[in-house]
């Protein structure tokens, strides 16, 4: 299964893809979509649509994965920021993926064990679980490969849980 993870920014979206065969996960590629700061916020989202369409329409993933956003300070960078959200979230529905979002401790805690990690660590553990991962990828791009990474995993455990309770109601023992 082919797996897009995103972690939104109106600045830098960052995007990465991954596949998962049973517990083995691999890189297959990944970047940032970035926006002009001198435009206006609709051209901006709107470079934003159009970068992840084509991200999307080239990897053709089956299921995609994004961040939630937690709250700034600043109360207008916080919108700005969901707006991007809402892209980065319509876009891979509008292609009929499914969209799962994680919070930003958990996506930290699956991959690297705690939910305080800082971007370094995040870097250092998905190049070490990804090994086909390239050097010199942005901290966004990391990022949601993190996302995915984290996706794939909680998406293995749903679906045990889930052939687990259909076993047991269909009369089965797990």
């Amino acid at each position: 299964m082919k797996l897009l993870g995103l972690d939104p920014g109106l600045q830098n979206t960052g995007w990465g893809i991954i596949t998962t065969e049973g517990n083995h996960l691999s890189f297959i590629d990944g970047g940032t979509v970035r926006t002009d700061k001198s435009a206006s916020l609709a051209q901006r989202l709107m470079q934003l649509h159009d970068g992840l369409k084509t991200v999307i329409e080239a990897h053709q993933p089956d299921e995609a994965a994004v961040e939630e956003t937690f709250v700034n300070k600043n109360p207008t960078s916080t919108l700005k920021l969901g707006q991007a959200r809402g892209i980065v979230m319509l876009v891979p529905a509008q292609h009929g993926l499914v969209v799962a979002e994680y919070t930003p401790n958990l996506v930290k805690k699956t991959v690297v064990g705690t939910g305080h990690a800082s971007k370094e660590q995040i870097q250092m553990m998905v190049k070490t679980i990804l090994p086909g991962c390239r050097e010199g990828l942005s901290a966004d791009c990391a990022d949601a490969l993190a996302v995915a990474i984290c996706h794939a995993h909680h998406r293995q455990t749903s679906e045990r849980i889930s052939a687990a309770l259909s076993g047991t109601a269909a009369g089965v023992m797990p």
